[in-house]
């Protein structure tokens, strides 16, 4: 095992060639497209034995990733943003297809306005398609997460796509010490891709069609991926650990951090978590019981392993990197859900920070705490908060009045010169 500085994409591409992955569709998008370059520059090299296909959309990328898939061999991708969402019709049905691959997605806030930077509204609209969704929080996350990944689409208990997310720019391009693995003990670890009946050979032809089916037959196949989906909890926690003996690294759906004896906890999931643990520690040093809890696993959603470790919780602030528009944060929503008709359940509190990329300090973190602490002594959450500091706000409104005076003065400025030119 050696230990190299890596990015976030980096440490996807290392998960793909560790992995032996035998075919890569690809369209670049930023802050995705290190991952892809790395990898045609591997095959280049002849460093990896793998066949891999410039195409010309998202949407044909991954209708290539499940038909490779569904002929029998393994297949890596990686997209962001507005190219996830262009894709969305052919998540859909890839996982309709039962075809397993692995997708990495770099999360990017979604248009419009435009912005390069990071939340998680492109990820958590993929929530309901039939991938599953792995999130990740360090360098060294991706890396691993993404050979787990393969071992989790590819069981046939499961045998789906899984999506492996990184939060755009704080995570893509950041350089942290990353353990690779052996390539030998990576390979023995993924094993041999299985597709068992789902292969083929030109020489054997067989038809793998999609069929029209009316509501009942219809209503069953989606049931059946549905269970395959919820296949998925089982089957991360049995590949997690054999991960953890071969490697040294734990992995949960859903990870604890000072969570024993904590009263308060933050829940949130990706890289801005790692700042919530600072949080954490810096508020047990002043006598608070805090800790926090990050889903690894968003789909499927871990509701018995919430419930477990929040149940000696009082008070919870969820913190949401994403806006479902009239509603709020859908980990809050989630959170809610999984936690409803709970003996004794805790008052929670939703926050939305983070979102275009926007930093959540540490003094923020405080706030949420507090917040938290007098919502469990009043009985009751407070509305859902925006994360927008006054002097953020007050700067906002300038720039609209100084934007409004502008366009006052280009306004009257026409209208002179358009008077100017009239005719008695």
């Amino acid at each position: 095992m050696t230990r190299q500085l890596l990015t976030g994409n980096g440490a996807a591409a290392w998960g793909a060639r560790l992995a032996a992955t035998d075919y890569i569709p690809a369209f670049p998008i930023t802050p995705q497209t290190e991952i892809i370059e790395a990898l045609a520059n591997w095959i280049d090299y002849g460093e990896m034995d793998t066949r891999m296909v410039t195409m010309e959309s998202e949407h044909s990328m991954i209708t290539a990733a499940g038909a490779a898939a569904a002929t029998g061999v393994r297949v890596f991708s990686a997209t962001s943003s507005q190219g996830l969402l262009y894709a969305m019709e052919m998540l859909y049905t890839v996982a309709g297809w039962r075809a397993p691959f692995v997708l990495t997605n770099v999360s990017r806030g979604l248009a419009a306005p435009i912005t390069l930077e990071s939340d998680h509204n492109d990820i958590v609209a993929a929530r309901d398609s039939g991938f599953l969704q792995l999130h990740c929080s360090t360098c060294q996350e991706v890396l691993d997460n993404t050979l787990i990944a393969f071992r989790l689409a590819e069981d046939k208990r499961v045998r789906l796509p899984v999506i492996v997310n990184l939060d755009g720019f704080y995570l893509s391009f950041t350089r942290e010490p990353v353990e690779l693995p052996e390539a030998s003990a990576a390979k023995e670890y993924v094993g041999e891709y299985d597709p068992e009946n789902i292969q083929f050979r030109a020489s054997a032809p067989v038809s793998q069609a999609v069929a029209v089916l009316g509501g009942s037959p219809y209503s069953y196949f989606r049931y059946e991926t549905h269970l395959a989906v919820q296949n998925g909890l089982t089957v991360f926690n049995e590949v997690a650990d054999e991960f953890a003996e071969k490697f040294g690294r734990q992995y949960k759906t859903v990870e604890a951090y000072r969570m024993e004896d904590a009263e308060l906890a933050f829940v949130m999931m990706g890289s801005f978590s790692t700042k919530a643990m600072e949080a954490v520690d810096k508020l047990r040093d002043s006598g608070w019981a805090i800790g926090l809890c990050r889903p690894r696993m968003l789909r499927p959603f871990p509701i018995k392993q919430f419930q477990e470790m929040l149940s000696h919780i009082k008070g919870i602030a969820v913190i949401d990197q994403n806006i479902s528009m009239g509603m709020g944060g859908v980990l809050h929503t989630e959170l809610m859900a999984a936690m409803y008709g709970q003996p004794d359940a805790p008052v929670i509190s939703s926050f939305i920070g983070g979102l275009g990329g926007r930093d959540i300090t540490m003094e923020e973190f405080f706030e949420m705490a507090n917040t938290a602490r007098n919502a469990v002594e009043q009985g009751q959450a407070p509305s859902p908060r925006l994360l927008y500091s006054e002097n953020e706000l007050r700067e906002m409104r300038k720039l609209q009045s100084i934007a409004k005076v502008e366009r006052d003065e280009l306004g009257q400025s026409s209208g002179e010169n358009s008077g100017g030119n009239t005719h008695e």
